[in-house]
Order: C-alpha cells, then structure tokens, then sequence
C-alpha cells in the first residue's frame, strides 16, 4: 500500500500573493500607460484622414478640421497651432511631436515623445 504522504504540488500560498501583486503592477502601470499610446494613435489617425481629405486645403482649413476632429475625439496632447503643414510633390503633409508626461507614483513618472506626419513616419 502506498504512503499518503506523497509530494504536494501547487502554489504555496505566499507565491500566490506574490503573483498576485506582479500582476496588480503590471495592471496599474497598463492603466496609466496605455490613455498615451490611444491619445496618441487618435491624433495620427486623425492628420491622415485629414491629409487624405483636404489634399487641396490651405493650412487654415487643415488646421480648422483638426480643431474640430481633436473635439469630437478627445485630443487634448496636441493642438493645431503644434501643427506642421508642408507640401510633398502636391501631397500634404501634415505633423506634429509633443512630450507626454505619465505620473506613475509619488514623485516618479514616464517621459513619452510622440512623433507622427500623414506619410506614416
């Protein structure tokens, strides 16, 4: 007959909290991190659709449709006075960068710079 006392297996319980805790920062730091990468992608997508639309438009304009698509979407890291507007053998092409500060906790946070033009570079 063999022995009850065979070798546990499974998580002990201080490396389940432990694992826990891993994921409770990675889940925080995901929730403060990932606004900036959508505001981010939003703007872009929004000066490509521009470009794409207004091909013809003064800087004005462009910056006029920006304004109102930066409100309807939410974008609040970039203005259209931050604008760059440059033509390219008759294309448009519209850019911007900025720096968008991330407080983590207390008094340490993340530096992001974010750059983008209708061309996709």
């Amino acid at each position: 007959m063999k022995s009850m006392h065979s070798k546990q297996r499974g998580v002990s319980l201080g490396g389940l909290f432990l694992s826990l805790f891993a994921l409770v920062i990675v889940a925080l730091l995901a929730m403060k991190l990932i606004p900036a990468y959508m505001e981010f992608g939003t703007a872009k997508n929004a000066i490509q659709a521009i470009a794409r639309d207004k091909a013809n438009a003064s800087p004005t304009d462009i910056r006029r449709a920006f304004d109102a698509r930066a409100a309807i979407d939410d974008i609040k890291a970039v203005k259209a006075s931050d604008l760059e507007i440059t033509k390219e053998g008759g294309d448009v092409v519209i850019g911007f960068s900025y720096r968008k500060e991330v407080p983590l906790f207390a008094n340490f946070g993340v530096y992001f710079d974010f750059a983008a033009n209708s061309k996709g570079r």
